[in-house]
């Protein structure tokens, strides 16, 4: 990867380096920077206006600003071309997969009117990652991560312009959609893994949370816009168009990761195991990681309890507010104001507040708020509801992401990725499929309201978990 050289760093702190993190030092030339006297279990104050705070979720000190929050580096991973490149593509295509998510939903209850088909064609789109998101982050580890996704999102582009052509010529039927979905989520186990662990090798370790969070303001800006055009589109054009435009976005993407610059992709897999155990080595790591599998727990319970909420969306909107498809682009679109607010949060502030109040603090808010909006019956009071429900699920997803990413090492990246897309996809099939049958008994408002109160129980379970942690630590000692 090109890039300006940037001027030598500042020590944030020795502790007994791995290797790897060694590696690291070396290449921001912060080894020449630690006095000789100094030994190497010590903590060294910055010398930039910060300080090292402790960092309760990764195990490592941080950087904390002495003074107030700085909004300069709210856009500071866009210093890198190749991440400016993948960012301004990807809030394009976003956009389009935004249209399809609303499209979808919404003509999957016109044809069938069936809550439980809106859960089954949810899990059909997410049950391949339950079989191929381990050999997804295999391949991202194996192979260079821009000629994956440049597949994966040429792939995406043929089904969605599949699915519009069917709808165009009024040949649609549900087990066309359910199809087109499960190839899509075949896409996704590959696409995911490599998707989110390229993000570092576009920018850099110290921008990796900054370029998250932006990664995620551009998804859910997208998520603003997408449903609101969707709705217009639906309501004025046609079904057909949302799906047709989408396929088009892809192109954004592929013109900008065609268009980047980078070195010589190197394979990191040195272990000499079949491939299949080189995929499985990855839960191997998380298991032997304590830290890693409480982050990865609670973000399994989230996936099966909390996300389904989105899956019952259309259910909601037309038959608790008796909305239109105007009004359920508006309900959505409300979803991602909320999402790019705590994206563009954690993008200027995350770098001194807390992973531990970011993260579960994410949970609680998007817990009690979900339960407050499953018994609304105001559009507008709904919107505000769900804005603030976007806030918490990705003030947590954006964190857990960016602290996964932090501990872990670069040779195991793209497999903990995958195990961490398994559980985002592979487990919203057995949420999304538990929530649409639950609502058909249950009624959808309580269907919501129960899944939120088992997220929020989780993270208090958590939040038990790390402080015994805390507390065993400090016996040690």
């Amino acid at each position: 990867m090109l890039r300006k050289e940037a001027a030598p760093a500042p020590i944030l702190r020795i502790l007994s380096f791995s290797r790897d993190e060694m590696r690291f030092a070396c290449r921001c030339r912060l080894a020449s920077d630690v006095p000789s006297s100094v030994p190497m279990n010590a903590q060294l104050e910055p010398r930039d206006g910060t300080t090292n705070v402790p960092e309760d979720m990764t195990g490592r000190p941080r950087r904390a600003p002495t003074g107030g929050i700085s909004f300069r580096k709210t856009f500071s991973a866009l210093r890198h071309r190749n991440f400016r490149l993948f960012f301004s593509g990807q809030l394009i295509s976003f956009t389009g997969s935004w249209m399809t998510t609303t499209a979808q939903g919404w003509l999957v209850y016109q044809l069938t009117g069936s809550k439980a088909l809106l859960g089954i064609v949810a899990a059909a789109a997410s049950a391949p990652m339950l079989f191929f998101a381990t050999w997804g982050g295999w391949v991202a580890d194996r192979y260079p991560k821009r000629s994956v996704i440049l597949a994966t999102q040429t792939c995406w582009m043929i089904l969605s312009l599949a699915m519009a052509a069917l709808v165009w010529w009024k040949l649609v039927q549900p087990w066309h959609i359910i199809a087109l979905a499960i190839l899509g989520g075949v896409t996704m186990a590959f696409d995911m893994p490599a998707r989110q662990s390229f993000v570092i090798e576009m920018t850099s370790r110290e921008d990796l949370m900054n370029a998250i969070s932006l990664n995620s303001s551009a998804f859910n800006c997208a998520r603003i816009i997408g449903p609101s055009i969707a709705g217009l589109l639906m309501a004025h054009v046609g079904i057909a168009m949302c799906f047709f435009l989408d396929g088009l976005s892809f192109i954004a993407v592929i013109a900008g990761l065609l268009l980047m610059r980078l070195p010589k992709h190197e394979t990191k897999i040195e272990s000499e195991s079949s491939p299949l155990g080189q995929a499985l080595e990855g839960f191997r790591y998380v298991w032997n990681h304590r830290r890693v599998l409480t982050i990865l727990s609670l973000f399994t319970v989230v996936g099966i309890f909390g996300w389904s909420y989105s899956v019952l969306m259309p259910a909601f909107a037309r038959d608790v507010l008796h909305l239109d498809a105007k009004g359920y682009g508006l309900l959505m679109a409300g979803s991602g104001v909320g999402a790019l607010a705590a994206a563009l949060t954690v993008a200027s502030a995350g770098h001194i507040l807390p992973t531990r109040v970011m993260a579960l603090g994410g949970v609680w808010i998007f817990s009690v708020t979900l339960i407050l909006f499953a018994f609304n019956k105001n559009l507008y009071v709904g919107v505000v509801l769900l804005a603030i429900v976007g806030f918490g699920v990705v003030l947590y997803f954006s964190t857990s992401n960016t602290v996964l990413q932090s501990i872990v090492p670069d040779e195991m990246r793209g497999r903990v990725m995958g195990i961490w897309a398994l559980i985002f996809g592979g487990m919203i099939p057995l949420g999304s499929l538990q929530a649409g049958v639950m609502a058909d008994f249950l009624g959808t408002p309580a269907t919501m309201a129960i899944g939120a109160l088992i997220c929020a129980l989780a993270a208090f379970v958590t939040l038990s978990v790390i402080r015994r942690r805390e507390a065993q630590l400090a016996e040690a000692k």
